[in-house]
């Protein structure tokens, strides 16, 4: 992990906290530093191999990303980077498992305008369209695998100078496996509770000098642990070459295909406190997930299903000019579907209150979006005068095109009805209607669901058919000038042309509706950086991010319409000030830092669901990060960090006065993670991992809310021989109920209890 920032303001408790920490951060730093470390100082060769992946160096962050001028220690942000041993030893399969590492990220739940995939919210803003795959960006809403993934790099705060558009609380980039100058076979086989299958392969082999081949293949399946319904399915594979290993010029080819069959889980209904008069009164509830107990499942088995496919094909060149100059040039062309009708428990008009029962509310969505990129990054260093510079910059193009409809389910009984209630006024599931049979099992019961009834219904495609199409051109530059070995500067400009056009046709009326928006933004970064040993730094750095209206390419949460087009984009900044250090004879990297991060003129809605937005709203985060990684012992590693959060809104629009001065949602005060192992032996290793979470809401009111709650999990390998490995991994050891998602409107997801896997780890 690396540091973290702040910003003043004497009278507000949090603030007066994230003083504190950060000066007990530099306190350690500063008393566990070598006075006499110089840059050069060399590792331990043991320590280093034992470090390799888990303690993040400044040459990781510099080789996948060329907008990083500076080594990982002297760069003036937040960014943590998730290296492959601790996704190996978590057993992390998805990119929801790898971000339960970093503190200070949630993920948001979905529906059928707001997709169903991954969805994360770093420091209290959605990341959904944040999220890169070796540097570009990737499109279209999905369930995103790690099989083919060397490590995960989080950027926070503010950061359209790096990334463009978005942004606003960070942004997520996955680096795959790339072919290597080495011949090996790695791979795992997996089994365990719940119907837990999983292989995969990793492949690479050298031809001749300079060529390398790598082939990466993953098979997959699972009950959800504790759930009585949901499960994944799905396979992967991703084939690479690179020519010109050991040339100036290199090309490297690469192909990634996922492909998913789910059955997605309905998560549990909030137990909104309806004021109601029956026999039912007494589930009246606070509006936290209604009480039940975990395995209730309120999805429809005969009609739910989610599927999804990934295709991306990359073309890589580079050429090393010597001198430290390089050019590289990436074409990446990707296009992923995503296509469910799952059931969503709507307790909106406090159904069970009522009779009992709930609505099984169906949500839908088939999608499919390509993305073709081209982007151009120049490296180099260079001095003028006494002053060094290191320059990163580079231009992008880039087309991404959406094309979505909806289904019908049903239509005999909701066609007339928006809200997909069987045209049933005030309470889904009314007497009138009643449970089960008599509603065309549309209701089930709340407190006893039955997932297995028949689907008789009529489901038809193709409706409301939109396409979205939306072009980018940017152009960045960035220079970290060094004045003396204590004090640097670093400075980012990057300029983007984003055009985005929607056009959606209403299958009932034929109505076509056409809206465009075109944006040009500037953002910019700028950091100071000293350096009162050569193993440490502190920091303080300023930036900024913007957010169009369609930003998302038409297939998130953050999509294009009449009631936004005509606006500005959402603006974003960001102060930090923070400190790094590596101590312990750099085996240990610890962090510190306060921050702020604001957005103004935030999209706002003037009336009710629907209706036009204004650019009137600001938000505010105060928080505190604090991070380790590495090896307190030669034996000993850790790698965690605690995140404070408080959240508020500070202007609202006309239509949500009440939730002024409110916290955001999914934005919890405090989290905490700790993932540790210890090497008994040589052959024996144990670890563990703790994750904490306080209480977040749903919704900007504040009225729906899942509890905090406190995760553990277990960890131990046996080293069979050089070749093979056994690893046991009891995760969520204690089998704590608790919700990972928190949804706006209805209802919060559950999180998978209990779940052993024993995983057979080799490499030839």
């Amino acid at each position: 992990m690396t540091g973290k920032a702040f910003v003043s303001s004497s009278a507000n408790p949090p603030i007066r906290l994230a003083v504190s920490a950060l000066g007990l951060a530099l306190a350690s730093t500063a008393a566990v530093a070598s006075p006499d470390a110089t840059g050069d100082t060399a590792a331990d060769p043991q320590d280093a191999q034992n470090l390799d992946g888990v303690k993040v160096r400044s040459t990781v962050v510099n080789t996948t990303s060329p907008k990083f001028t500076a080594p990982l220690l002297d760069t003036p942000r937040s960014v943590t980077v998730i290296p492959q041993e601790i996704i190996q030893q978590t057993a992390a399969t998805s990119l929801l498992d790898v971000l339960r590492q970093v503190p200070g990220i949630t993920f948001g739940a979905g529906e059928g305008g707001n997709p169903n995939g991954d969805r994360p919210i770093i420091r209290g803003f959605d990341s959904e369209s944040s999220v890169f795959i070796d540097g570009i960006r990737s499109s279209g809403s999905q369930s995103r695998e790690i099989f083919d993934i060397d490590q995960v790099e989080v950027l926070k705060g503010p950061s359209s100078a790096y990334t463009g558009r978005g942004g606003v609380g960070g942004s997520i980039n996955l680096v795959t496996k790339a072919p290597k100058a080495e011949n090996f076979v790695r791979g795992t086989a997996g089994i365990g509770t719940d119907n837990y299958y999983r292989g995969t392969v990793d492949w690479n082999q050298q031809v001749g000098e300079d060529t390398a081949f790598r082939l990466n293949v993953m098979g997959h399946s699972n009950d959800v642990p504790g759930r009585n319904g949901p499960d994944m399915s799905r396979w992967g594979i991703a084939p690479s070459v690179t020519f010109g290993l050991r040339s100036a010029t290199s090309v490297t080819l690469s192909y990634y295909h996922l492909q998913s069959d789910d059955t997605p889980d309905s998560g549990i209904p909030y137990n909104n406190p309806f004021a109601a008069t029956s026999p039912y009164a007494k589930l009246n509830g606070d509006g936290r997930p209604y009480s039940v107990p975990r395995g209730t499942y309120y999805g429809w088995l005969d009609r739910d299903y989610q599927k999804q496919s990934n295709d991306i094909g990359t073309i890589l060149v580079k050429h090393d000019f010597g001198d430290g100059w390089l050019l590289r040039n990436t074409t990446l062309y990707g296009r992923s579907t995503n296509d469910y009708i799952w059931t969503q428990p709507d307790d909106s008009q406090g159904n069970f209150l009522v009779n009992g029962g709930v609505w099984r509310r169906n949500n839908n969505r088939d999608s499919s979006t390509t993305n073709l990129t081209n982007q151009t990054d120049l490296t180099g260093e260079f001095e003028t005068g006494s002053l060094k510079h290191s320059l990163a910059a580079g231009i992008e193009l880039s087309s991404e095109k959406t094309q979505r409809t909806s289904y019908l389910v049903d239509p005999a009984k909701n066609a007339a009805d928006t809200h997909n209630t069987g045209s049933i006024t005030n309470g889904a599931c009314s007497p009138k209607y009643g449970i089960g049979a008599p509603s065309g099992y549309w209701c089930t019961d709340a407190q006893n669901p039955t997932p297995h009834d028949p689907f008789n219904g009529v489901i038809i495609g193709g409706q409301n058919p939109t396409r979205i199409v939306t072009d980018t051109r940017s152009a960045w530059a960035f220079d970290t000038v060094t004045f003396s070995p204590q004090w640097s500067v670093n400075g980012g400009v990057r300029f983007d042309s984003f055009n985005t056009r929607s056009t959606s046709t209403t299958t009932s009326t034929g109505a076509v509706a056409r809206v465009k928006n075109d944006s040009n933004f500037w953002n910019y970064q700028l950091g100071v950086v000293y350096k009162p040993a050569a193993n440490g730094s502190i920091y303080l750095s300023w930036g900024t991010s913007s957010n169009p209206p369609g930003v998302d390419a038409g297939d998130g949460a953050d999509g294009i319409a009449i009631t936004n087009a005509d606006l500005k984009p959402e603006s974003s900044r960001n102060l930090e000030l923070g400190t790094k250090w590596d101590v312990l004879d750099q085996r240990l990297s610890l962090t510190g830092a306060v921050f702020r991060s604001e957005k103004t003129n935030a999209r706002v809605a003037t009336g009710g669901r629907g209706s036009p937005q204004i650019n009137a709203g600001e938000q505010r985060v105060d928080g505190v990060e604090l991070g380790f990684s590495g090896l307190l012992t030669e034996h000993w590693n850790v790698f965690g960090g605690y995140t404070y959060l408080d959240s508020k809104l500070v202007k609202t629009g006309p239509a949500d006065t009440a939730s002024l001065g409110n916290q955001f949602p999914n934005t919890p005060k405090n989290s905490f993670t700790l993932w540790t192992t210890y090497a008994i032996t040589s052959q024996w290793t144990v670890g563990g991992g703790a994750y904490y979470q306080d209480k977040v809401y749903g919704n900007t009111a504040n009225t729906k809310w899942v509890p905090a709650y406190t995760r553990f999990d277990a960890m131990v390998s046996y080293q069979v021989n050089p070749r093979l490995s056994l690893q046991l991994n009891v995760q969520n050891l204690t089998n704590k109920y608790y919700f990972d998602k928190a949804y706006a409107a209805h209802y919060a997801s559950v999180a998978p209890g209990r779940a052993g896997i024993l995983t057979a780890n080799f490499n030839f």
